[in-house]
């Protein structure tokens, strides 16, 4: 049951109530965010319950070893393509301003941008060949004995480098799509892929199962091979139509001799912030997946397998609302802020005595403060009563083995982990979105120490103090606690040279918090927990009766809040009738 991370982008401008009516991409950013939500919602109900019914054929270590993979196969995406869809993102091509065509006719223009585009996208391709190879020959030379004697490894390593690569094939279309913010075409790669993954995946265990045949985690290599065979076809049948209509070519074609451009293919100044961005991208990924990675030094398989289950619980509020939010708000972000990033212009205006606040830095400073509080509301929710509800929700979900193996627990701790996970992701994308290339460079070496901090108080947590799976989650809160303060203090300064000014205070609802906080302690007293291994459904009863009165007095602390935010939502779809 491998569980994509998540980390690390930013989060749409759904609720601010000023839109010049000249940006027509910004609705579509709104538009696109509310489609990939409700493409995740869609897609991991039907994982999860495809994984609810896989549980019943899995043990411990070989989910922790399907975990192990997944991450192998992730690395080599996001080495491969992250700082290239960044930079994308940020700078794009211009080719149509680098290279004469003002003035000519507007498809021509359009076409070798997309043309540019395209052929930045094989850039992905060619670095995944070295990536995959590196990666999976490290895996295999490096893991124990007990791990390479698990039945069809190493037919499954290579299963999983493969399909990575079928999936970066994907990778010009893709690009070209999210410049053209075509987040339909998104939805239905993802969507046919997650559910073509769920069929291989729970069909060929079943099958195992029923011809008493041990097939390790092979069926997890099918099911994701299957996955980015779906995503190839379903992106390339939207790319080349749009090819066709357009008049580019899906294949690298020359752009321009202009010295802009590398060898008439690769536009320059992407491809330099692309490179400036890389170094981050490998301490940011070992951040992210460091804790499969010190999960597997510091601790037994059995260990490995809890730590996976809660993970995947924990994390499916972030991989349902957070990451689609943050995915959409960081290109909603860099283009709102082009103007004003430090890639383009000085973010401190000559004329300091004038104070003059461009409209764009005020109106990312109202969708940064309600994306902000949004989070921090739902945050208190499952603060509150998270941990409490967790061990009997595994016990009854996933089943009293895994309950005993002490997987509920863990996802108790990792409620607390949720809010840092969610605020983590939020702050670093805006970080991703204005950063110029030596602000980047100086958060990489930042990322480096973090990570030193991580793994450090890992060691202490798993080692000296053998808390196991919860000491890592605890290990987590730490890392992501001191990027939290690094990207804050990076957008206070931000918005300060930009003569806005932004606080802790505005962003947090000090009220709800402690409400959420006194909630816990109550919770705490009444010993809740000693009746959820033996009472799991009366649990939940007493608290989701809980949960009621909580919900009601954060609806009334926060009534005026939410009304704006009602009202600017209401103020959108009218002007967009109109």
């Amino acid at each position: 049951m491998p569980h994509p991370k998540t980390s690390k982008t930013a989060a749409p401008a759904p609720l601010t109530p000023s839109v010049p009516q000249h940006e027509p991409a910004r609705p579509s950013m709104v538009k696109g965010a509310s489609l990939l939500i409700l493409l995740q919602l869609i897609s991991r109900l039907v994982t999860f319950i495809a994984n609810q019914l896989l549980l019943r054929f899995l043990t411990a270590p070989l989910l922790g070893l399907s975990t192990q993979l997944e991450v192998y196969y992730l690395s080599v995406l996001f080495f491969a393509r992250e700082s290239l869809r960044v930079a994308i993102q940020r700078q794009g091509t211009r080719s149509g301003h680098r290279t004469g065509t003002i003035g000519q006719d507007e498809k021509a223009a359009a076409s070798r941008e997309s043309q540019a585009v395209v052929n930045l996208g094989y850039l992905a391709i060619v670095i995944g060949v070295f990536v995959s190879t590196g990666l999976g020959w490290m895996y295999l030379v490096y893991s124990n004995d007990s791990t390479l004697q698990t039945p069809y490894l190493t037919q499954s390593v290579y299963l999983y480098g493969t399909a990575a690569m079928i999936e970066l094939l994907s990778e010009p279309c893709f690009v070209l799509m999210q410049t053209r913010l075509q987040f339909g075409t998104r939805a239905t790669a993802e969507s046919v892929a997650t559910f073509s993954r769920c069929i291989v995946v729970f069909g060929s265990a079943v099958w195992a199962s029923r011809g008493h045949l041990n097939l390790g985690v092979l069926p997890f290599a099918l099911g994701q091979l299957t996955y980015g065979t779906a995503l190839l076809l379903v992106y390339f049948i939207s790319g080349y139509g749009l090819a066709s209509t357009n008049g580019f070519s899906l294949l690298p074609r020359p752009v321009s001799a202009d010295e802009q451009f590398f060898g008439s293919l690769l536009y320059r100044p992407t491809m330099r912030l692309a490179a400036s961005m890389m170094a981050q991208s490998v301490v940011k990924h070992l951040l992210t997946q460091g804790d499969t990675f010190l999960i597997s030094l510091f601790s037994t398989p059995q260990i490995q397998g809890t730590y996976a289950l809660a993970n995947n619980y924990g994390g499916l509020l972030a991989r349902l609302l957070f990451q689609p939010v943050e995915e959409s708000s960081r290109s909603y972000f860099s283009s709102l802020l082009a103007a004003t990033s430090s890639t383009t212009t000085p973010a401190v205006p000559k004329a300091k005595t004038a104070k003059t606040v461009p409209a764009a830095v005020q109106e990312a400073k109202q969708s940064f403060q309600v994306l902000t509080r949004l989070y921090v509301l739902l945050s208190a929710i499952i603060v509150s009563l998270g941990p409490f509800a967790s061990p009997s929700l595994i016990a009854i979900v996933a089943g009293a083995r895994w309950s005993k193996e002490g997987a509920g627990d863990v996802l108790g701790v990792y409620c607390f982990y949720v809010p840092f996970l969610a605020l983590n992701g939020l702050t670093e994308s805006f970080v991703a979105s204005v950063a110029s290339e030596a602000e980047v460079h100086i958060q990489s070496i930042w990322m480096g120490a973090f990570s030193l901090a991580f793994a450090a108080s890992s060691f202490i947590f798993m080692s000296v103090f053998p808390l196991g799976a919860q000491g890592l989650v605890l290990a987590n809160i730490i890392n992501m606690l001191c990027r939290i303060v690094w990207s804050f203090t990076f957008i206070k300064a931000f918005f300060r040279k930009n003569n806005v000014d932004i606080s802790v205070k505005s962003l947090v609802p000090g009220s709800t918090v402690a409400l959420a906080l006194s909630t816990l302690v109550v919770m705490h007293q009444l010993n809740v927990l000693d009746a959820a291994a033996a009472e799991p459904i009366l649990t939940l009863a007493k608290i989701a009766a809980s949960a009621i009165p909580l919900l009601l007095l954060i609806t009334f602390l926060e009534r005026q809040f939410l009304l704006e935010c009602f009202q600017s939502i209401r103020g959108r779809k009218s002007a967009k009738q109109k």
